[in-house]
């Protein structure tokens, strides 16, 4: 694996290095070992798969609040998304900034969103799953989330909002 940290503090795409021969492709999608010699300290709690119907779909942008910050490595399995990081962090040098790529079954590529950080996508193809490892079990008691088009982060969607929960539209205003 090849781990590339982005602008955001902490934030890092990860590519796999994939081992090819003539019945196709190998590649490890996570090592412990490989993640510590990054200087990642992540292990694996929970695994989690989305599947949306619709291209334009939002799933975010949620995280979970102390104690119960999850570190997540999202990977897209079946078509295409828009992968987007919000920076919780008072403590970071790129509080409040957002970071987005384009995540897809053919890049295979994954994103790190490290604990203290909201994460969210937006399908850019129909039919589009994706693969979320989490560093942390899901609580309920401790769900929050960040309205996807709040005005402290401004993030710049690719396509127009086609469908999304009733919560995720209704978070109230980010106060940093």
């Amino acid at each position: 694996m090849r781990f590339s940290e982005t602008e955001l503090s902490g934030v890092y795409l990860i590519e796999l290095e994939l081992s090819e021969d003539e019945r196709g492709s190998f590649a490890r999608s996570y090592c412990g070992d490989e993640f510590a010699e990054a200087g990642i300290d992540f292990s694996i709690a929970q695994a989690n798969i989305s599947f949306n119907n619709f291209a334009g779909t939002i799933r975010g942008m949620h995280y979970q609040e102390r104690p119960f910050e999850e570190s997540k490595v999202v990977r897209c399995t079946r078509g295409t998304i828009f992968d987007v990081v919000l920076d919780l962090r008072p403590e970071s040098n790129t509080y409040c900034q957002w970071f987005g790529v384009g995540l897809d079954s053919e890049n295979r590529s994954a994103l790190l969103v490290p604990a203290g950080c909201a994460h969210g996508f937006q399908t850019l193809s129909d039919s589009t799953e994706v693969h979320y490892l989490m560093s942390e079990s899901y609580r309920p008691d401790a769900a929050a989330g960040i309205r996807f088009d709040d005005p402290v982060f401004g993030v710049e969607w690719p396509m127009t909002v086609s469908s999304i929960s009733d919560r995720d539209r209704h978070w109230p205003d980010f106060r940093p």
